[in-house]
């Protein structure tokens, strides 16, 4: 098994980050915020461009049948940029779900019905998936919501908006309204989505977390303090090293965790699960250190930080408590018999 990521593969982050960097996401994330969301469509329909909309559709649909490593690449990049709207819901968890119902009739007219508009971004889509995931993502921006619990998965209209931590996000309480799959099919990929989406919202952290180690390092080569720059003091240095040791540990369990979904092996749930406590855990090791950094200014609104900082604070909850993907470790190493040291 390849353990590093491939020449095209960091080919295809390299350019999506620097159109990101030029599309001003920052920006368009403060008017989503603001109630605008001209902004954000506006990327979103670059990346639909680039194909990031297609990376997780088939190419039956008119997708790119790649990777789910390259998708959680393309979530990296994403979460890297803050960008606003359900990254994690319309770029992995969606196209994915409803891929997963293609194996029978109903379920193949449901994937022809909605995967070309995903795949060539007609469409941005979001879900709710109760009681794990009991709102919907930005679904008054998305064209396709579904809801799925148990073993149906409904088409949903979006309810009640209730805001978020992160103000460039709103969670939207969802009622179904026409059933697209019901049975052990359902159910099974609802677990799928399940998933998808802890694994993407931890590439989204990862990539949040790195932005934020940028920012504390050139923030510390600029401000100054005795007549020196911050970055100057062993102090600063050994925080911000910790961090990038933190991020750089916690890349190869999410690309490990992305071939485990891909391969269908059974270790994926205890894998996705590892990925998401150690990007979660990195992230916010890389919010606190960029926050001591900057100082006062972190705190503010009018500071970019703080786009990352409320969007780690709202994507480490969601998918999964960091307490309940610890416990789905620990139970996958006790069914193995735990660890042996010998």
């Amino acid at each position: 098994m390849m353990l590093t990521r491939s020449a095209e593969q960091e080919q295809f982050a390299a350019s999506l980050h620097d159109m990101l960097a030029a599309a001003d996401v920052p920006a368009a994330a403060r008017q989503w915020a603001g109630g605008d969301q001209a902004g954000g469509l506006a990327v979103w329909r670059k990346l639909a461009g680039a194909g990031v909309t297609a990376l997780a559709v088939p190419e039956r649909w008119g997708g790119l049948g790649a990777s789910p490593l390259d998708v959680v690449i393309a979530c990296e990049e994403l979460g890297h940029h803050a960008l606003p709207g359900p990254v994690a819901e319309s770029v992995a968890v969606v196209p994915w779900l409803i891929t997963a119902l293609a194996d029978d009739v109903p379920g193949e007219r449901v994937a022809d019905r909605w995967l070309p508009g995903l795949a060539a971004g007609d469409l941005i889509a979001t879900v709710a998936l109760p009681p794990a995931l009991p709102y919907a993502a930005d679904a008054d921006a998305a064209n396709l919501v579904l809801l799925g619990a148990g073993d149906v998965i409904w088409l949903a209209e979006p309810g009640s908006r209730h805001l978020s931590v992160d103000p460039a996000r709103s969670l939207f309480e969802v009622s179904g309204h026409e059933v697209l799959a019901r049975g052990p099919g359902a159910s099974a990929a609802v677990t799928q989505a399940l998933q998808a989406g802890a694994l993407a919202s931890a590439a989204q952290l990862l990539g949040a977390g790195r932005a934020m180690l940028a920012a504390g390092v050139r923030h510390a080569g600029q401000r100054i303090q005795f007549g020196r720059p911050v970055g100057a003091f062993q102090a600063v240095k050994h925080h911000l090293a910790d961090v990038a040791t933190g991020l750089e540990f916690a890349r190869p369990l999410l690309d490990a965790a992305a071939r485990a979904l891909a391969a269908g092996d059974p270790s994926a749930a205890r894998d996705v699960s590892a990925a998401k406590v150690a990007c979660t855990d990195a992230a916010r090791r890389a919010a606190r250190a960029a926050l001591q950094v900057h100082g006062a200014i972190g705190y503010t609104e009018e500071h970019d930080l703080h786009l990352w900082l409320m969007k780690v604070r709202a994507l480490a909850g969601t998918w999964g408590s960091q307490a309940e993907h610890r416990a789905q470790v620990m139970a996958a190493i006790a069914a193995d018999g735990g660890p042996s040291w010998s």
